[in-house]
């Protein structure tokens, strides 16, 4: 299966990929190349749902997407925390490609409030958190909104995260099947 890779000229979207920094949970850049691509089938979806959002005028905020097998490790390894991250056994859906992590922006680049950061491994990261300011709230619901109408399903306790409805089907993929090399 060939990724698709993705980019801000070629899909519109900002990338800010928080596993090629040291701001993640680990506190040091899992990633070496930030790279972001995609399963064919996560990328078109991506794609509806860039065009959704253009109208409103907003755009996507890309934190991860594909993720390397041995990058779930690290991961897990730093924090095994099942409610929040996939078994690295079992398989993540980021490392099958057929997962994203986003936020929305406004015109001028601002993240809309979502009530926490991205990678707050909380309740109040909950889609449904009532913890969090009406206005986050709100966002997320349109976040929420445009994804599924683009044809992704959701992770209830991450606000962020979104995948295909059948992503185990897909491998799990490492770094040395990548387009190009990321770790």
């Amino acid at each position: 299966m060939a990724l698709v890779e993705i980019t801000p000229e070629s899909h519109d979207v900002v990338l800010t990929l928080a596993y090629a920094t040291a701001e993640n949970l680990t506190g040091k850049p899992l990633y070496r190349q930030a790279r972001c691509y995609l399963h064919p089938e996560a990328e078109a979806r991506l794609a509806r749902a860039v065009a959704l959002a253009r109208p409103l005028g907003l755009r996507l905020k890309l934190f991860d997407a594909f993720r390397p097998s041995e990058a779930q490790w690290l991961l897990w390894n730093a924090c095994p925390d099942p409610a929040f991250l996939a078994d690295p056994r079992r398989g993540s859906p980021h490392s099958r490609g057929a997962a994203i992590d986003l936020t929305l922006i406004d015109g001028a680049g601002a993240e809309l409030e979502m009530g926490t950061p991205f990678d707050a491994f909380t309740p109040l990261s909950h889609h449904a958190s009532t913890g969090i300011p009406p206005a986050a709230q709100r966002n997320r619901f349109l976040l929420l909104g445009l994804m599924t109408a683009a044809g992704w399903d959701f992770y209830g306790n991450e606000w962020w995260h979104y995948q295909l409805f059948d992503a185990r089907q897909y491998p799990v993929l490492s770094d040395a099947e990548a387009p190009a090399p990321m770790m």
